[in-house]
């Protein structure tokens, strides 16, 4: 009889571990301030995935007063677009293994590259967003704040 009770436990506890597995985590989804202060991203669900767009920049505008543009920006017919709204994050997919969104892109207008990219949370209110090259092992994490 013990065995079959604890077969029983066992196997309800193996049934829950599952469920919470396959269950969709929440996507950190709102506005947040990088590291450096100079940006806002609003991270938000795209379909499937986790996107993000600057929605904020401490200085939006060049010396001439009109809006700062993506100008380094390989795609030369997009170098006259505005940084504000820009599309910076996309292609992020829950991962339940690890419980971070993966397998996506950063786009960092200062230098005009794409880097892979992936997002985990770091604490209450608070992310890691590390882009890199190759393999996640190589590349520089940058925390995030949620914005209030």
């Amino acid at each position: 009889m013990k065995y079959t009770l604890l077969s029983y436990l066992f196997f309800l506890a193996s049934l829950v571990s599952a469920l919470a597995q396959t269950s969709t985590a929440t996507p950190p989804l709102g506005v947040w301030a990088d590291d450096t202060g100079d940006s806002h991203i609003e991270l938000y669900r795209c379909g499937e995935e986790l996107c993000g767009r600057v929605v904020w920049l401490r200085q939006p505008t060049d010396p001439n007063g009109k809006p700062r543009l993506d100008q380094k920006n390989p795609k030369t017919e997009r170098r006259n677009q505005p940084l504000k709204n820009l599309t910076v994050l996309q292609h992020l997919r829950h991962n339940p293994n690890n419980d971070r969104w993966e397998g996506g892109e950063i786009y960092d207008p200062e230098n005009g590259r794409t880097y892979s990219c992936y997002v985990s949370a770091a604490g209450k209110d608070r992310l890691e967003v590390k882009g890199y090259i190759g393999f996640s092992m190589i590349g520089r994490s940058h925390y995030w704040q949620r914005v209030k």
